[in-house]
């Protein structure tokens, strides 16, 4: 998809989760990353970087993003964007 790349964060029922929706596809077939070892995209292997992050699930246009429970949202959330940006824009 061309045009600017657009990043809608929401909250879950999980306060440890976020759901990322962008305007790009970002996995055709569901996801479940949970380690960056074992991550087959750099994308999934940054984001498991990120200190506190546990989880991240991707599907079609979205990414769910888990986090330690003692972990910040303010942190966590602009550093997921960024890599999001670096990686579909």
């Amino acid at each position: 998809m061309s045009g600017a790349l657009e990043i809608a964060v929401q909250a879950t029922p999980n306060p440890n989760a976020a759901k990322f929706t962008l305007n790009r596809v970002v996995s055709p077939q569901s996801r479940t990353y949970q380690d960056a070892a074992s991550a087959d995209t750099a994308w999934a292997k940054q984001l498991l970087a990120i200190p506190g992050v546990t989880q991240v699930f991707a599907l079609n246009n979205f990414l769910s993003v888990t986090k330690q429970p003692e972990r910040d949202w303010a942190v966590i959330a602009p550093e997921v964007e960024r890599i999001l940006r670096a990686a579909f824009q």
